[in-house]
C-alpha cells in the first residue's frame, strides 16, 4: 500500500484520531503507519479497504474523494475504535487540501464593512493571535525534534494548530503548517523528490507568518492572513497575443501544459490544463484545445495566435477563468518583434531580474501575483560544464553572461536535446523566454525562443529543432570559454546557510553537538559579513545552552528561543543570497561606459 492509494483525510480528523489514543498507544503510533504501509489494499467506490492481517479488514470510506469525519475511518479489530489502526491509516493517508475555487467563478463579494470611527489600522484578534501562538509551538516542536523526531504525533499538533488557523481566518499560515507536514512525510518515508531546502523554506515561512500575525496591522494584516481560496475576479474584455506553450509535469505524478499570453498593457496571463496523468499527458494536452470560451485552439496554435474575450475571470496570480460566462473567439496573433510583445523585450535584463526575484522569493506573497519570466535578447556563447550537468551560456543586454538550464531533464520532452543543438551554434543571435532560477551567477530556464533562421518561435519543451535549422548543421557542441569571476571564490554565506539545514533532519540537540564555530564565525566576518558571524554563533550557542536547576537536573531546553534564532537566521540567509541574485545581473563596467551591447536578432 501506498500513499497515493489512499485517500485524502482532512487535518482535523487526523488530529482527533491521535489526541484521542492513550499515551502507550502514541508511542506505537510511528510503528503501526510503516507496518500499515506494507499491507494490501483495494478500492471499491468511494472506500478504500485494507487488510490489517488475515481477519480484520481497516477501510476509509471518502465520499467526494475525500476522508472528512473520523467517524468514515472504520476498523475490525477487538480495541476499535480505540485501536491504532485508524490512527496510523489517517497518518499514512494524504492531507486534503481545501475545496478549490471553481474555475472562473468570482469569489462572493464580502458585506460592507460597518463605519469605523476609530483611525487605527485593523489588528489580529485575540482568537488569531492565539491560533498563531499554536502554529508558532507546533513549528518550534519540530525544529527541537528534526525530521527523525518529528513523527505522527507531532505531526498531528501541526494540524490541529492548521485547522484552528483556518477557522481563525489565518488560511496562509495554515497552507504553511499543511506543507510542512507534507514535506516530513516525504523525508521520513525517503521520497526521491524530497529536498531539504524546501522543508527549511516551508518552516520558515511557518514560523515567520505566525510571528507576525501578533505585529501586524492593516494591509500588512491582511497579506499575513492571506486568503483561503485564490478567487476568480471579472476582468471584463481582453484582447490576447500568444507567447509560447510549455509542459508541465510534475513530482506528484500530474501533467498537462501552460499556455502563456499577454495583453496590450504587457500584462501576462496564462490558460492551463494540469491533471493525473504524467509526461505522457503533458505532450498529449499541448494538441488538445484550450478550455476557454468555445475557442477551437489548442495550447500550441494559442501560443503563436491571438484571442479576443469578454467576460473574462483572472486569478491573482494570472491564470484565466473558463466559467460560464465566458466568451473567446480566435483573434490575429502578434510575432515577438511586432507590438506589442516588443515591448515585453525592451526592459533592461536587471530590471527583470528584480521584479521576477519578488515571486520567486522563498517568502514572496502567495497571493502578491507577478510573474517568474524573463524576456532577453541574447548571443549564444557554448556549453558549460558543471557538477549538475551541461548548459548553455549566452552573452545578454547589459554584457551579462547568462546561464541557460532545461526545464525538465525527462527525455520524453524536447529540452535537453534543444539546449544541445544550440550549444553547437555559438554566435547565433536569439531572442528568448526563460524563468528565473535564483542563483550566485544570472540563470534562467529556457522555455522558448525565436527560431535560429529569423521565422517563427520554438517552445522549448515541445518543438524539437534540427540540425538543418543551425548555421552550421555539422558543427559540433562548442565549450564556452570560462568566465573573469565565474569560478572564483563567493561570500561564504554557505557557513550560515547549513546550519540552518542540519537543524532541520536531527533537530537542536545535534545541532548543538557539532562543536565551536568560532572558526567559520572569523571566516564570515573577514568576508564582510559581520551579521552572518553574529547569527551562527547566536544560534549555535542556543542550540547548546541547557540550564541545570538547583539540584542539577536539566531544565526542558528553550524551544521558542532556539526557533527564533532559526528564524532569524533562515531569512537572513534568504535575503542576502536574493541580494547577491540581484546584484548579478547589474549591467558589467564594459557595457556601463558603453563598450558592450548585445543586438537584438533581426527577423
Amino acid at each position: 500500500m501506498t500513499a497515493a492509494q489512499l485517500p485524502p483525510v482532512a487535518p482535523e480528523v487526523t488530529a482527533t484520531l491521535v489526541e484521542n489514543l492513550s499515551p502507550r498507544l502514541r508511542k506505537r503510533l510511528d510503528a503501526a503507519v510503516t507496518k500499515l504501509g506494507a499491507r494490501p489494499a483495494h478500492r471499491d467506490g468511494d472506500t478504500v479497504t485494507i487488510a490489517v492481517d488475515d481477519e480484520t479488514a481497516l477501510r476509509l470510506h471518502a465520499p467526494g474523494g475525500v476522508v472528512v469525519t473520523a467517524d468514515a475511518i472504520t476498523c475490525g479489530c477487538l480495541l476499535a475504535p480505540a485501536c491504532v489502526h485508524r490512527a496510523a491509516a489517517a497518518c499514512a493517508a494524504p492531507t486534503a487540501d481545501p475545496a478549490p475555487e471553481p474555475a472562473g467563478q468570482p469569489a462572493p463579494t464580502a458585506p460592507a464593512p460597518a463605519p469605523d470611527t476609530s483611525s487605527s489600522p485593523e489588528t489580529a484578534t485575540p482568537d488569531q493571535r492565539a491560533a498563531a501562538d499554536g502554529l508558532w509551538s507546533a513549528g518550534a516542536a519540530v525544529l527541537e525534534a528534526g525530521v527523525d523526531g518529528a513523527g505522527a504525533v507531532t505531526q498531528s499538533a501541526l494540524l490541529r494548530a492548521a485547522h484552528t488557523a483556518r477557522l481563525r481566518n489565518l488560511p496562509r499560515a495554515a497552507g504553511a503548517a499543511l506543507s510542512v507536514v507534507t514535506l516530513l512525510r516525504a523525508a521520513r518515508a525517503g521520497d526521491p523528490s524530497y529536498r531539504t531546502a524546501d522543508l527549511v523554506t516551508a518552516l520558515a515561512e511557518l514560523l515567520g507568518t505566525a510571528h507576525r500575525v501578533g505585529t501586524a496591522s492593516g494591509t500588512e494584516l491582511e497579506a499575513v492572513r492571506g486568503r483561503g481560496r485564490r478567487p476568480y475576479s471579472p476582468d471584463g474584455s481582453l484582447r490576447l497575443y500568444g507567447l509560447f506553450t510549455e509542459p508541465v509535469v510534475t513530482d506528484s505524478g500530474h501533467g498537462g501544459a501552460r499556455t502563456w499570453v499577454a495583453g496590450p498593457d504587457g500584462r501576462l496571463f496564462t490558460v492551463g490544463d494540469v491533471a493525473p496523468g504524467g509526461v505522457g499527458r503533458a505532450l498529449g494536452v499541448a494538441d488538445r484545445a484550450v478550455r476557454l470560451g468555445d475557442s477551437a485552439l489548442t495550447h500550441r496554435e494559442l501560443g503563436r495566435a491571438g484571442l479576443a474575450v469578454s467576460g473574462a475571470t483572472v486569478s491573482p496570480d494570472g491564470r484565466l477563468g473558463a466559467g460560464k460566462g465566458v466568451k473567446a473567439v480566435t483573434a490575429r496573433g502578434a510575432a515577438w518583434t511586432e507590438p506589442p510583445l516588443a515591448a515585453l523585450w525592451e526592459t533592461p535584463p536587471c530590471e527583470q531580474a528584480t521584479r521576477a526575484l519578488r515571486v520567486t522569493s522563498r517568502y514572496a506573497d502567495p497571493d502578491g501575483g507577478g510573474s517568474d519570466l524573463l524576456f532577453l535578447d541574447v548571443e549564444l556563447v557554448g556549453a558549460v560544464r558543471e557538477p549538475g550537468g551541461t548548459c548553455l551560456a549566452a552573452l545578454c543586454d547589459g554584457g551579462i553572461r547568462v546561464r541557460l538550464t532545461v526545464a525538465d531533464d525527462d527525455p520524453a520532452l524536447a529540452h535537453r536535446d534543444n539546449l544541445m543543438l544550440l550549444a553547437t551554434a555559438p554566435g547565433t543571435r536569439l531572442r528568448i523566454i526563460g524563468r528565473l532560477v535564483p542563483d550566485l551567477h544570472p540563470r534562467l530556464t529556457l522555455l522558448a525562443c525565436s527560431h535560429p533562421s529569423g521565422e517563427g518561435t520554438i517552445d522549448l519543451g515541445l518543438d524539437r529543432l534540427r540540425r538543418a535549422d543551425l548555421p552550421d548543421p555539422a558543427a559540433p557542441v562548442h565549450l564556452a570559454p570560462p568566465q573573469p569571476g565565474e569560478s572564483g571564490a563567493h561570500a561564504p554565506l554557505y557557513l550560515l546557510e547549513r546550519r540552518v539545514e542540519q537543524t532541520v533532519p536531527a533537530g537542536r540537540a545535534a545541532l548543538g553537538m557539532l562543536g565551536d564555530v568560532t572558526a567559520e564565525s572569523r571566516r564570515l566576518r573577514r568576508a564582510g559579513l559581520p551579521t552572518a558571524a553574529g547569527l551562527l554563533t547566536a544560534l549555535c550557542a542556543s542550540a547548546a545552552q541547557r540550564d541545570r536547576d538547583h539540584f542539577g537536573r536539566l531544565l526542558p531546553a528553550d524551544t521558542d528561543g532556539f526557533a527564533t534564532h532559526w528564524l532569524t537566521a533562515a531569512r537572513y540567509t534568504a535575503a542576502v543570497a536574493e541580494s547577491l541574485c540581484a546584484a548579478a545581473w547589474q549591467p558589467t563596467h564594459e557595457y556601463a561606459t558603453g563598450a558592450a551591447s548585445v543586438p537584438a536578432p533581426s527577423h
